[in-house]
């Protein structure tokens, strides 16, 4: 949920105007490099739209915990207890952390190759950036949960720190010891389709190797007595493998690659995880703990085909999410509107947008639930899932100013500590 890492801004390129006619080798070579700068400020764009909408989905989720958490769902969903508008209303969230996770893994890699620049090491920016996001999560994010620290949850902000302190590490190795680019690849695969293998590993509290495991995979409490009790939300071993897919899916976006080049791995990448998923989903082999039925409704089926595991994420959850947003990508290759810049706005200040949000969800609950109490057992919500589409909506538009002010100061402050917002 944070723009860690930023990728190449072409923003300062100025293109010639329309009617100058390039008639010197000079001047056609000129236009070509404004022409080539201009594709990847779309190109840019477009990961930065991807972003913003997941921020927003992200924003209907959190007032769904907010205002409806009377209706709480499980993971993987309770069918039998989750209407269809709240299932797909979940359903929206999931592609939230793993676009998170994977564009910070491609952002590290376009750090680490700017443009008409020689390259350069990401280990040490991964390494700052992602210490400064656990920092984060345990202090202003836990905070804004539950207005207290009697316990700290340790959920996606602490998943993308830990990775990118992985992925700091895997680089300063690789750098070292002169390993292939490759491995970084081979590695975020094998993870990411191998760990629905380890499922049958597990530990007692009271075993050695309980608490690596709970932070690894199996999600649990590091500490549960005392004045401050830790729990581990996000196992972090599928996202460090989603970061690393993300690092190696970089070299898309290099320079010399066109868009339409590019515009053909996204839908090859996209229908192949989407392919895949219908394989192994459908004939119930590998990827998700819990198998499909077909149920009685065609809604039904549907609902229990995508009912996946998100902590930790299944493969099957990973292939879904991940295949859709290639193809989103894809699609937004070349979107350039009043609207896609609206979305790219919140793209483009992310860690600003989340925990500003937070807050603001955090005060508007407090504000109503002492004008109107528990309305709904012994929490304040509403009556239907439309009013959180609603909220979300409204909060988007009361958002959107002083993101897109926080965005431009960004762009232009000198300050170093901003960057990292």
């Amino acid at each position: 949920m944070s723009q860690a890492l930023p990728h190449h801004d072409a923003s300062t390129n100025q293109t010639i105007s329309s009617n100058v006619k390039p008639n010197t080798l000079g001047q056609r070579a000129h236009s070509a490099l404004d022409n080539r700068a201009l594709v990847i400020k779309k190109r840019i764009a477009s990961i930065d739209i991807l972003r913003g909408l997941v921020m927003l989905l992200m924003l209907v989720d959190h007032v769904r915990e907010r205002f409806f958490y009377h209706h709480n769902v499980s993971d993987p969903m309770a069918l039998d207890t989750t209407s269809t508008e709240l299932f797909f209303t979940r359903m929206t969230a999931h592609l939230c952390a793993p676009v998170f996770v994977f564009l910070t893994g491609l952002s590290a890699w376009l750090y680490a190759h700017p443009h008409n620049k020689a390259p350069r090491s990401a280990s040490s920016f991964l390494f700052k950036r992602g210490l400064f996001i656990i920092l984060v999560e345990v202090t202003l994010i836990n905070f804004s949960w539950f207005g207290t620290y009697d316990a700290l949850y340790l959920q996606v902000m602490w998943a993308i720190g830990v990775s990118m302190l992985v992925l700091s590490a895997m680089l300063l190795v690789t750098a070292k010891r002169n390993i292939n680019y490759w491995l970084i690849g081979a590695l975020g695969i094998l993870i990411v389709c191998g760990h629905n293998a380890l499922g049958f590993v597990h530990f007692t509290p009271d075993e050695t190797g309980y608490t690596l495991w709970s932070i690894l995979h199996d999600r649990g409490w590091l500490i549960n007595e005392g004045a401050i009790k830790i729990k581990a939300s996000y196992p972090v071993l599928p996202w460090i493998g989603v970061i690393f897919v993300g690092y190696f899916a970089g070299p898309i976006y290099a320079g010399s690659v066109s868009s339409s080049q590019r515009q053909k791995v996204l839908v090859l990448g996209g229908l192949g995880s989407l392919g895949l998923l219908l394989v192994l989903r459908g004939l119930n082999i590998y990827g998700e703990t819990l198998p499909w039925q077909s149920g009685e409704t065609l809604a039904d089926g549907l609902k229990s085909f995508v009912n996946f595991t998100k902590y930790p994420p299944s493969l099957d959850y990973i292939l879904l999410t991940l295949g859709i947003a290639w193809l989103f990508l894809c699609a937004l290759e070349k979107v350039d509107n009043n609207l896609s810049k609206v979305i790219e706005r919140f793209g483009s200040a992310p860690m600003f947008f989340y925990i500003v949000h937070l807050y603001v969800l955090l005060i508007l609950y407090r504000v109503l639930f002492a004008l109107y109490g528990a309305n709904q057992g012994d929490v304040f919500g509403v009556e239907r899932v439309w009013q959180v589409w609603a909220i979300a909506g409204l909060l988007a538009l009361a958002l959107y100013y002083p993101t897109r002010a926080f965005s431009k100061f960004k762009k232009r402050t000198s300050m170093p500590w901003v960057k990292y917002f």
